[in-house]
């Protein structure tokens, strides 16, 4: 019945509905689209609709507005937020610009507009990498996360990296001990983790991306199982596109991710409820760093 009404109310509006990996799987069901915080912003930009539902945290919501202006934004859990998103402290940045020559400041995605609207240049973690390398600056502040941070400056030497100390709560709660327990329950098992884990998980991983670049992993690997260190979301996708393959999750869920609901998305389309917005001028300020991650990107 939910899911009747949302196509409905969908079509009758013009709208688009948007998930991300982590949202529950019923939401990831109803959504035209599913992809990582890149794919989606890409998404955001190039799609023109009146009217976006993003089942996602509040950054990614804000993200899309920030690209698509003239579209109404909303979110079917409003109240869902990303606690790395804050982890960076606007003076530090100001008080590094001034006493550091030649700086660059990458914002991950994963940020408020607060943030984005400091930064140089946004990335992801699946095109962090790439930007950070083609970027002409020697010095790099890199917020909010430092794990990913640590990863990207592992990938690209010869620059000076500074990092605010932000983190996911979800990926840093796995520790070595605990993809060890995993390796030892399936031995056979490849082990696929995301950059937002600390260096030590990081270290156990046979492979390292993005959760688009570890679905790709999995499904172009010849192996049957695969131990997953990213937020359990994931497996949904990695299911249906890898169909007689097993996937063991390894890291906990993400307590704002769960927040969504279909009836949250139903509240959207029929109420108008969970619309986000931006002012302009920090709107305005914030996008330049996105549509720089964008052009980079590639």
């Amino acid at each position: 019945m939910v899911t009747e009404e949302i196509q409905r109310y969908k079509k009758e509006r013009g709208a688009l509905i948007l998930a991300h990996y982590y949202a529950p799987e019923e939401v990831q069901a109803l959504a035209d689209f599913v992809g990582d915080s890149y794919y989606l912003a890409k998404l955001a930009a190039r799609e023109k609709r009146s009217s976006v539902v993003f089942c996602g945290v509040r950054f990614m919501a804000e993200s899309a507005k920030i690209l698509s202006p003239a579209a109404r934004v909303f979110m079917p859990a409003p109240a869902a937020d990303c606690p790395m998103a804050h982890m960076a402290d606007v003076a530090r940045i100001e008080e590094l610009r001034r006493s550091v020559r030649d700086l660059a400041v990458v914002c991950y995605v994963n940020s408020d507009a607060a943030l984005k609207a400091e930064s140089d240049v946004c990335v992801t973690s699946s095109n962090a990498v790439k930007i950070v390398s083609a970027l002409p600056n020697r010095n790099i502040l890199f917020i909010p996360d430092a794990n990913l941070g640590a990863y990207v400056r592992a990938q690209v030497p010869g620059k000076n990296f500074f990092f605010s100390g932000g983190y996911c709560p979800v990926h840093a709660a796995v520790t070595e001990e605990g993809v060890q327990a995993a390796r030892r329950a399936h031995p056979r098992a490849c082990v696929l983790a995301h950059p937002e884990c600390v260096a030590e998980v990081r270290a156990q991983a046979d492979f390292l991306g993005s959760t688009a670049q570890l679905i790709a992993a999995a499904k172009a690997s010849d192996l049957p199982e695969f131990i997953v260190v990213t937020e359990p979301g994931v497996l949904y996708e990695l299911r249906r596109q890898c169909p007689g393959k097993r996937f063991y999750p390894a890291a906990p869920v993400c307590a704002d991710m769960k927040k969504i609901t279909a009836e949250g998305v139903l509240a959207c389309l029929k109420e108008g409820s969970g619309e986000v917005f931006v002012s302009e001028e920090l709107a305005a300020r914030a996008r330049l760093p996105l549509q720089r991650m964008l052009e980079l990107g590639g």
